[in-house]
């Protein structure tokens, strides 16, 4: 059996995901990948595993693959997501959008969750934390009526937390939200001036755009096992956008 801590990102390619991933190999923790591409970045003796989280047969493949590679799993990061392909009018929300970004953004992670789970329920000759983290968005809570499926998903990204941390608490596994808000990357590259113009104006107490390492030191702050008696709890990662202010 392996002996580092194994931890599976999913949309470890960009962005947030691969900000995580980073920070966890730096940790000494091994990554494997998943992303939609046949091919991707490996760090350090991790792996890369091609999955779409919406597939059932991608999610069991990509379980099992890191059982039979490494056999063991202690920290799963749900990450990956996807926005809509066009911002428009809430009224004018095409019911395909919707069935997308939920099939990917929250069903397949949902079921990507109760497979890890499973598996990972069955693992107490291993004397680690194990945990299960689920990146969200400030959108969780937050009305954005151009882009009202991707908020839709990520509220139930919310919900998804706190069952799994009710569920799982008895079996020694720990489940935490991270949700990040305005964070640089290829996703928040075409509405970059909107959003250095609202930082400068004071939208957030910390102005600047956060970066993905700023959410990846987060995420390796809870594998640390430190925060043992804390479970189904929100981490933000923005900058104090959530703070209300007058």
């Amino acid at each position: 059996m392996h002996g580092k801590r194994v931890a599976l990102v999913t949309g470890a390619t960009r962005g947030i995901g691969r900000g995580i991933a980073e920070v966890l190999t730096a940790d000494g923790i091994t990554v494997c990948a998943v992303g939609t591409g046949k091919e991707g970045p490996s760090y350090g003796d991790g792996i890369y595993i091609q999955c779409d989280i919406s597939k059932e047969a991608d999610r069991i493949r990509a379980i099992d693959r890191i059982y039979d590679t490494y056999g063991r799993l202690d920290i799963l990061v749900n990450n990956a997501g996807v926005a809509p392909l066009v911002r428009g009018d809430l009224l004018d929300m095409p019911e395909e959008s919707l069935d997308r970004l939920i099939g990917i953004n929250l069903k397949g992670t949902f079921f990507l969750t109760q497979y890890a789970a499973k598996r990972m329920i069955k693992q107490k000759d291993i004397d680690t934390p194990r945990m299960i983290i689920t990146i969200t968005s400030i959108s969780a809570d937050t009305a954005s009526i151009s882009r009202g499926e991707y908020c839709i998903s990520k509220a139930g990204l919310a919900m998804t937390t706190k069952l799994f941390a009710d569920r799982l608490a008895p079996e020694g596994i720990c489940v935490y939200e991270v949700r990040p808000g305005i964070i640089e990357t290829d996703m928040t590259a075409v509405v970059k001036d909107r959003y250095d113009a609202l930082i400068e104006g004071g939208l957030l107490p910390i102005k600047r755009m956060g970066q993905p390492s700023d959410v990846g030191k987060i995420v390796l702050g809870l594998t640390s096992g430190l925060f043992a008696y804390s479970t189904g709890d929100i981490i933000h990662a923005d900058g104090g956008f959530h703070i209300s202010r007058l």
